[in-house]
């Protein structure tokens, strides 16, 4: 217990996070831990379209952008901007796409995500977003991690962090993925905390971790010979060396063993009814953006703290007019997105767990794609971070609602501006945690995940 005490005090976490690592030393990385405050939501799952939905063509309707239709922007509006590839003098792409209200709420949506557009009194949509970053790299590490570079924590990690798991059998911070990502792996990282904290990537298939299967004739009780020596041998030099990785290690590989028997199981969507999988569009082992979605309620069921689920194919710099890149996109994504909102809200998930529906910006409401002759034959749109749009459902907040305006172009918001920052802040919230006392001590100062930033924005909360 001595031993336990001073690498604890040594690890010098300050708040809720600090008995989280408590609970990590002590090989128990089961144990929950009690939030701030009464939490609204036990889990999210956070829904990356990868490359930056177009909140013009989906969610936030510009008629404006017609009458100024091939005319470039004023220099008063771009002032200051930064975008990554639009050339100068690029005129107003206006968007092909037909809008609508929707349900008693009244809220817009495109066309593309006809799905969505009939749950429109269950979704808030936000269409006031900003961001610190307009490229792709930079943008996901600031969407997942608070900050434009390498080495902090991710939001999942933070949350694993601070609650602690509520399975014993499966991770508490899930991902999956149908492709890279320009983050790479540093999109689900654990950063300064401890690497138990960080994501672990499921595939399709019968091993949904990689090397999780054992080689063949090595018997169950035989592997569990195997961890119990070589937990053993690792409490000895955690003895020796009080370092908090060797405890970290010991639990990776309890949950390693464990996950041997549970994960199979959980994979195996083809267990469910068919109308389930005919309402995702799931096919079992297909690892599409259906199947992962249908294995979120999955996981969440079983008590899965934080998944997150990326899909990639959403960075038009072309293709907005055509079906097979902004309208597949929307394909793709919007019925088993829907599918998820109607299954957790159907089984009684949905009140606590929060879903998280985004890009990691939006799109410029000006052409990229110009000649000298106008615009091309598959014109696209640049990225953009000072006004975007996206999706929250469940976990404690208020449906139906539209928060937040643009102003007449789209380019930033002209009312109740949300950062990213604020995002994290009242995710956070709503998990029971006041995101100010969420700490972690690393290199001489307190860390968070949304720095000295962030507040709650509770005009969102039911």
């Amino acid at each position: 217990m001595e031993l336990q005490r001073r690498a604890f005090l040594r690890a010098g976490a300050a708040g809720l996070g600090s008995i989280a690592l408590r609970s990590l030393l002590t090989a128990d990385d089961s144990a929950v831990v009690a939030p701030h405050f009464a939490p609204r939501a036990k889990h999210i799952i956070f829904l990356h379209m990868v490359g930056g939905p177009s909140q013009v063509d989906l969610l936030d309707p510009k008629p404006a952008l017609a009458r100024f239709e091939g005319k470039p922007m004023p220099d008063s509006i771009l002032e200051g901007k930064q975008f990554a590839f639009v050339p100068k003098g690029a005129g107003a792409l206006a968007s092909p796409y037909k809008f609508a209200r929707h349900g008693e709420s009244g809220a817009w949506f495109s066309e593309l995500m006809p799905h969505l557009a009939e749950r429109a009194d269950d979704l808030t949509v936000v269409r006031s977003m900003q961001t610190d970053e307009f490229n792709h790299g930079a943008g996901e590490l600031f969407l997942h991690t608070g900050f434009g570079r390498l080495g902090r924590p991710t939001f999942g990690s933070w949350v694993s962090y601070g609650l602690g798991s509520l399975s014993d059998t499966l991770p508490t911070f899930v991902v999956m993925a149908n492709g890279a990502n320009a983050a790479g792996n540093s999109a689900w990282g654990s950063g300064f905390l401890p690497s138990v904290h960080q994501g672990v990537k499921f595939r399709s298939g019968e091993e949904p971790v990689h090397y999780l299967a054992n080689p063949g004739g090595v018997s169950r009780d035989r592997q569990r010979q195997v961890v119990d020596g070589v937990s053993a041998l690792n409490r000895l030099a955690q003895e020796r060396y009080e370092d908090p990785e060797i405890a970290t290690r010991i639990a990776q590989y309890e949950m390693a063993f464990r996950l041997q028997a549970s994960g199979p199981e959980l994979m195996q969507i083809e267990n469910e009814p068919q109308h389930v999988l005919e309402a995702y569009g799931a096919e079992p082992g297909d690892g599409s953006y259906a199947s992962m979605c249908l294995l979120g309620r999955r996981m969440v069921e079983r008590g899965v703290r934080f998944v997150q689920i990326m899909l990639r194919g959403w960075d038009h710099h072309s293709g907005i007019y055509q079906p097979n890149a902004l309208p597949r996109s929307c394909r793709d994504m919007d019925r088993p997105t829907s599918a998820l909102i109607d299954d957790l809200k159907q089984r009684g998930l949905l009140d606590d767990t929060l879903v998280i529906w985004t890009g990691e910006f939006g799109r410029t409401p000006m052409v990229q794609a110009i000649s000298p002759q106008g615009f091309t034959q598959d014109p696209g749109r640049d990225h953009h971070k000072d006004g975007f749009s996206l999706i929250l459902a469940g976990g404690g907040i208020q449906p139906g609602l539209t928060y937040g305006a643009t102003d007449d172009f789209g380019f930033e918001p002209a009312e109740n501006p949300v950062h990213v920052h604020d995002l994290h802040a009242t995710a956070l919230h709503l998990l029971g945690i006041d995101h100010t006392k969420l700490t972690f001590r690393y290199q001489g100062r307190n860390f968070r995940l949304t720095d000295v930033h962030g507040r709650v924005v509770k005009d969102l909360l039911a």
